[in-house]
């Protein structure tokens, strides 16, 4: 249904509805083109010329385009024919330099880009170049340098120099610097160019707890002393062992350092083959924490083990000069334990008996192992070399002195491996078999004393357990529950549990 409004104009209903705010848009007459193409609707002036070929259409394009070419030659100056314009003239003396210093040529063809600016009305050149009035240089000492050299290497003057070196050496005292020590140094002002500058300040770490400062006042060179607060609480990590003890340890912090004594340390006590995946360990590792923030880690401190509810609980304790690790209990390694010197078969025992050669009856003070000609000959213990070579009945010999008045004797040898007054230990090869002396064939004649008494081999054990007995065992106990009461992942203030680094 149309309405008709008071326009007079049609409204109908609906989408076909017209807006009363708009006005029909009056028709655009039809142009030229479009007369044309509506009478003409089929007629393109330019088809494509890739389809359809062979075609009137195809035959018309063609006509078309080859017509337009035409024109377009017939048009054209000619392609030899060089076409006449205005040319620039060219450029000489300073204009040339000037414009050539900022333009853009290759480098290759003498072009100078970038690396100056020619002299113009408004440049003067300078007689000297101007020096900055302070410049600020770093320094690094290395691997045998001493600090006058290295000052004297960055351009400080041999006066300043020794002054500054003096300094430092009366506060550092015996104290070296370590290699790759970083110094900042300010130089100053110099009056002419033949002169070094003067050292108007240097400063550097001297150690980790102590920072030095050498500046230049009215009295000249003064050193100034800064003290940094270092807090030695250790840091403690704990963790549960998973597909892999190295790998959970260096994952929840601790160094590669710690980690490798750590597993040297626990394997004493328990096979690494025997650790479970669902093991807790617990490393404690020296630390310094500077107020400026730096941390050092030192070495590992304690090593435990949870494993298969047995606690493996070792602390290192430094005993007659050296760290050994002792358990809770202050007991350390067992060490020394008599091994056979060589592999063989047992032809003679310790006791009295017919002499093969002799065909006497007499005392044999030791056991005789046949072995093959060559075999090598190990230390059944620790200890020192107190007498190597030929000795009567026994050929070559060689006596190794052990703890305790303790000797082990080895004869009939081949060849000596060793001299007197070397240390060995136990497993070390000391000679090699052979049939020296009165022997009748190649083997080994082994014997153990004790206060130069004569001892069967077999029926003795030689075994030594450290343990701490005493002031060491409270001093030990004491040390052990300190470091139980830190806390994991301690690395904030405290002093319960400082530790020396030489402990």
């Amino acid at each position: 249904m149309f309405l008709r409004n008071e326009h007079g104009l049609d409204q109908g209903g609906g989408s076909s509805a017209l807006s009363f705010s708009r006005a029909l848009a009056p028709r655009r007459p039809q142009s030229f083109s479009d007369r044309l193409q509506d009478r003409f609707p089929d007629f393109d002036l330019t088809p494509d010329l890739g389809s359809r070929i062979g075609s009137a259409e195809w035959w018309r394009g063609l006509a078309t385009c080859t017509g337009l070419c035409a024109v377009t030659l017939m048009l054209s100056p000619g392609i030899m024919r060089p076409i006449d314009t205005m040319t620039t003239a060219p450029l000489h003396g300073t204009d040339w330099e000037a414009a050539r210093s900022q333009t853009l040529s290759p480098l290759a063809l003498g072009s100078t880009t970038g690396t100056h600016m020619a002299p113009t009305r408004l440049v003067s050149p300078l007689a000297n170049t101007p020096e900055r009035p302070i410049i600020d240089v770093n320094a690094l000492i290395g691997k045998g340098d001493d600090f006058e050299s290295v000052l004297r290497r960055a351009g400080v003057g041999k006066g300043d120099a020794d002054t500054a070196a003096q300094l430092v050496t009366n506060a550092l005292g015996d104290d070296a610097l370590k290699a790759g020590t970083r110094i900042a140094l300010t130089l100053g002002r110099r009056a002419d160019k033949s002169q070094p500058r003067p050292l108007e300040k240097l400063s550097f770490r001297a150690r980790f707890d102590l920072a030095l400062e050498v500046s230049r006042g009215e009295g000249g060179l003064s050193l100034t002393r800064t003290p940094i607060a270092i807090d030695h609480t250790p840091l403690r990590i704990q963790g549960v062992v998973g597909s892999s003890l190295y790998r959970s340890a260096r994952a929840a912090g601790a160094p590669a350092s710690a980690v490798a004594a750590y597993i040297k340390a626990i394997a004493a006590k328990v096979p690494m083959t025997q650790v479970d995946s669902d093991d807790t360990f617990d490393i404690i590792i020296q630390q310094q924490r500077a107020a400026t923030g730096e941390v050092q880690l030192g070495q590992l401190l304690y090593a435990g083990l949870d494993h298969d509810g047995k606690d493996v609980r070792l602390l290192r304790w430094q005993d007659d000069g050296k760290d050994r690790w002792y358990s809770s209990k202050g007991i350390g390694k067992t060490t020394g334990m008599m091994m056979m010197p060589v592999q063989g078969r047992i032809t003679s025992g310790f006791g009295m008996r017919m002499h093969p050669l002799l065909h006497v009856m007499r005392m044999h003070d030791g056991i005789d192992i046949a072995a093959p000609r060559g075999t090598p000959i190990h230390a059944a213990t620790d200890g020192t070399i107190v007498f190597a070579g030929r000795a009567s009945g026994y050929g070559n010999f060689v006596r190794l002195k052990y703890r305790d008045g303790y000797s082990t004797g080895y004869g009939h040898m081949r060849k000596i491996a060793v001299h007197a007054g070397e240390r060995v230990k136990r497993g070390d090869v000391i000679g090699y078999v052979g049939s020296t002396g009165l022997s009748t064939g190649p083997h080994l004649h082994f014997e153990l004393r004790k206060n130069g008494r004569p001892i069967n081999p077999r029926s003795v054990s030689l075994s030594s357990t450290e343990r701490l007995t005493g002031s060491d065992l409270r001093a030990f106990r004491a040390k052990l529950a300190q470091l139980m009461a830190v806390p994991v992942g301690a690395s904030g203030k405290g002093d319960a549990a400082d530790q020396d680094s030489d402990d």
